[in-house]
């Protein structure tokens, strides 16, 4: 099953940017409480979507440039990718069906 790369400031662009397949990365850290309810269901997601989506993860406190570059103040936030760009987000919390409709949209 596949799981969540994780991503730092350094391997952003290439990981996630540069990357042809839709990506949904995952904005955390690991004092959040919300964050810890919601990674089951995004590790979950990616051995779902594998071959299709692939899903990161970006530690907020281990890298702030990018957390930064796109405004991030507030977490978990789940942003979607579709050739480089942002093509949806979801901020906080929600159950899988909300992330399965955004997913679905981007493919």
């Amino acid at each position: 099953m596949a799981e969540p790369v994780h991503v730092t400031d350094e391997t952003f662009k290439q990981e996630v940017l540069d990357n042809d397949t839709p990506v949904v990365v995952d904005f955390w850290a690991e004092w959040c409480g919300p964050c810890k309810a919601i990674a089951p269901i995004v590790d979950e997601l990616s051995g779902e979507y594998d071959g299709r989506v692939k899903f990161a993860k970006v530690d907020v406190d281990t890298n702030q440039q990018v957390a930064a570059s796109f405004g991030i103040r507030s977490i978990p936030v789940l942003l979607f990718f579709k050739s480089g760009e942002i093509a949806d987000l979801i901020i906080g919390t929600v159950p899988k069906k909300d992330i399965v409709e955004k997913l679905d949209k981007l493919l």
